[in-house]
């Protein structure tokens, strides 16, 4: 697996900052996907769907002590 990285403009991020970042996203063509954001200020948002079919999804603000602001697991789709 090997990911590639990209840039992106300023969007909201989860502590409500207009900022930029980067994406990185990376397959493993078996059901293995990830996606995460990282913004500038330090939040972060991630979305990973397994094998299985599960999806997690997190957004995380920056600070000292990060705080997860959201965190979501679906359940086996079948």
């Amino acid at each position: 697996m090997v990911g590639s990285r990209s840039n992106f403009e300023p969007e909201n991020a989860p502590c409500g900052k207009l900022v930029g970042g980067y994406t990185y996203n990376d397959a493993d063509g078996e059901g293995l996907v990830v996606f995460d954001v990282y913004y500038t200020c330090g939040c972060r948002r991630t979305r990973h769907e397994y094998h299985d079919g599960t999806v997690n999804t997190k957004a995380i603000r920056h600070g000292r002590r990060q705080r997860v602001l959201s965190d979501e697991h679906t359940d086996h789709p079948v």
